[in-house]
């Protein structure tokens, strides 16, 4: 059945894309991740790295390919054989968000937009259990999937030139968090003092990995300032 929606391209000469025409979906999400698990089984003297976005995902050979036929049918093969009942079982990691103004940069204007009250944004922004589709934008920054559709908020008209390192947004129906200061133009509603990206930690320098569950949670300034300083008592 996934066969039939598998479309698959050379992009380069060291890479190939597998994409999907399929919704947007968890089951779709876990189909990825157990396909680029057996890619990386069945071919793991040949591939540098694999990269999933919400329906696809990019192989990345170390070598030149010679021969994209044989490996599109090869990777046909794997798409047909991959289980779609092995759903990885995580806990929810709890995130600490400051959603006070001095953080919440946009969370007037969010709003204004949305006609909800900031309590009632914090709130709903809260309770959801949100999965990490994937890791992309800045080296770290998760793509949550779960948020409550009440607060869709289209991007800022007039992006900033710098947001905060663990600066939490909102971007039409997406939610995420900046793991480093960069432009953006994402809805600012909060900041977690967590460091979501360490490149020392080169095995895994990303804290979140794409199937991951969290749950926001709301912190004072003054606990926000005391986890900053002591980024070891935070714990997921």
């Amino acid at each position: 059945m996934m066969n039939e929606s598998a479309r698959i391209f050379q992009l380069s000469e060291r890479s190939i894309l597998i994409e999907f025409n399929r919704d947007i979906t968890k089951n779709l999400l876990y189909f990825l991740l157990n396909l680029k698990e057996n890619i990386f089984l069945n071919k793991s003297e040949h591939i540098l790295q694999v990269t999933n976005t919400y329906n696809s995902l990019l192989v990345i050979y170390k070598f030149t390919i010679n021969n994209f036929h044989s490996e599109k049918n090869n990777y046909f093969e794997l798409i047909s054989n991959v289980s779609t009942t092995n759903i990885p079982k995580s806990p929810t990691r709890k995130i600490p968000v400051c959603y006070e103004l001095d953080f919440g940069l946009d969370l007037e204007e969010v709003s204004e937009k949305t006609g909800l009250s900031i309590s009632e944004i914090i709130k709903r922004h809260m309770h959801p259990i949100y999965t990490v589709y994937f890791i992309g934008f800045l080296p770290g920054f998760p793509y949550l999937g779960g948020m409550d559709s009440s607060l869709f908020c289209r991007r800022k008209s007039n992006p900033r030139s710098e947001i905060n390192s663990g600066a939490v947004g909102i971007a039409g129906s997406q939610t995420g968090i900046y793991p480093s200061s960069s432009p953006g133009g994402w809805q600012i509603i909060g900041r977690t003092p967590l460091s979501l990206f360490d490149s020392h930690k080169t095995d895994t320098p990303c804290v979140l990995s794409p199937g991951d569950s969290l749950q926001f949670e709301s912190i004072t300034k003054e606990e926000f300032d005391n986890l900053q300083s002591h980024p070891s008592d935070i714990k997921l």
